[in-house]
């Protein structure tokens, strides 16, 4: 397996990240690393991320969890299981705050001829949940 993942805490409650979160159609102007996400983050919904990770790839995954405002998967990959992606956001009060961890994990047989392929996620994991922060913090304090 392999995988990667970024917390943060976010001074709002998790109802105010959660809005920002599952606010698809904005991700772009929060996080610089998101070029664009077609769809609606719903349960059971398709939605397609690009990003400037991989830029020119389109990434379509699908909403399996959906448990406002708690916890939040994307699920992706190859038919039969051959190569699998799946994004966790995570959300816990903390006092005042919030907790956010984002986490992905690879798995499945082609894990090994395509894993050498995956750049290091960590600083566009870690730029995600800071965009996130500075997003919501500011729409909290305005």
């Amino acid at each position: 397996m392999l995988s990667y993942e970024a917390t943060s805490h976010i001074a709002a409650k998790p109802d105010d990240v959660w809005a920002v979160l599952v606010d698809a159609s904005n991700w772009s102007t929060w996080d610089s690393g998101v070029d664009s996400v077609d769809g609606t983050i719903a349960s059971d919904q398709k939605i397609t991320i690009r990003a400037s990770v991989a830029a020119g790839r389109a990434f379509p995954v699908k909403v399996t969890t959906f448990d406002p405002p708690r916890t939040l998967v994307f699920t992706g990959g190859m038919p039969l299981g051959l190569f699998r992606g799946v994004r966790t956001y995570s959300l816990s009060a903390d006092g005042a705050g919030t907790v956010v961890h984002m986490r992905e994990e690879y798995s499945g047989p082609l894990l090994g001829a395509i894993g050498k392929s995956i750049p290091d996620l960590a600083p566009s994991f870690t730029q995600f949940v800071e965009g996130l922060k500075k997003r919501v913090e500011a729409g909290v304090q305005a």
